[in-house]
């Protein structure tokens, strides 16, 4: 008689499971440092800027004249860039970073989360949704990795959003005046908003390092609590 074939072991597929963040936090600060300086090196270009172009809307003519106006319009090119590659590279790994801190979220709270994962991604690319659920993810997350049996007020991810809503609007606002000034004295003053957009450009990106840190810190002690739930499987 032969004896039956004994069937496979049923795999229960498992949840979300935790993973440390920090290097991909400490990864997303370092970057939002690389950030500033590339806006602090645009704030230098827009008062070379703002200076050469005062002078030439006042008359003011010569080699001395042109050199500057060429050296100020090649330093605001190269600022520009330089802002460009910082925000893209932040951008992916603060993404990375987001993503992990979404999952291991809903390892200390699966009811918790007013959204869907796949949004942490995708909130920040859809139009007009992209104006709070961005924020409402990062809330979620942060209420999630607060100590057990505590709810921390969300005073840092409110700053840091506000801040970077209002840069944004600014942010065009001075790139539509940059492109339509023609005469020295449109260039000026269109230098003037810029250099305001580049320096307030440093305050979110101050905002979300403190962010990332404090979000990053607290998945850190909650995890070494040594009090996680027991993962349900299924």
């Amino acid at each position: 008689m032969t004896s039956p074939v004994p069937a496979p072991p049923y795999v229960v597929p498992a949840g979300p499971r935790l993973r440390s963040p920090a290097a991909l936090g400490r990864a997303v600060v370092a970057l939002l440092g690389l950030a500033v300086a590339a806006d602090l090196f645009a704030c230098y270009a827009d008062l070379l800027e703002v200076d050469v172009t005062g002078d030439i809307a006042e008359g003011l003519v010569g080699a001395d004249v042109v050199d500057r106006a060429d050296r100020a319009d090649t330093l605001y090119g190269v600022a520009g860039i330089a802002q460009g590659v910082a925000l893209v590279a932040t951008g992916i790994v603060y993404l990375c970073w987001l993503w992990r801190i979404r999952v291991n979220a809903e390892v200390f709270d699966a009811a918790g989360h007013r959204m869907k994962r796949g949004w942490t991604i995708g909130a920040w690319f859809c139009p007009i949704v992209n104006l709070w659920f961005p924020r409402r993810i990062v809330a979620d997350s942060w209420d999630a990795s607060a100590p057990w049996g505590e709810r921390s007020g969300h005073t840092p991810v409110n700053a840091w959003w506000t801040l970077w809503i209002a840069d944004l609007f600014v942010g065009r606002y001075a790139d539509t005046v940059s492109r339509r000034a023609e005469t020295a004295e449109e260039l000026r003053e269109a230098a003037k908003v810029m250099l305001f957009s580049d320096a307030l450009d440093i305050v979110p990106a101050v905002l979300a390092a403190v962010v990332v840190l404090r979000l990053t810190r607290m998945q850190e002690r909650k995890v070494f609590s040594g009090e996680l739930p027991v993962p349900v499987l299924g």
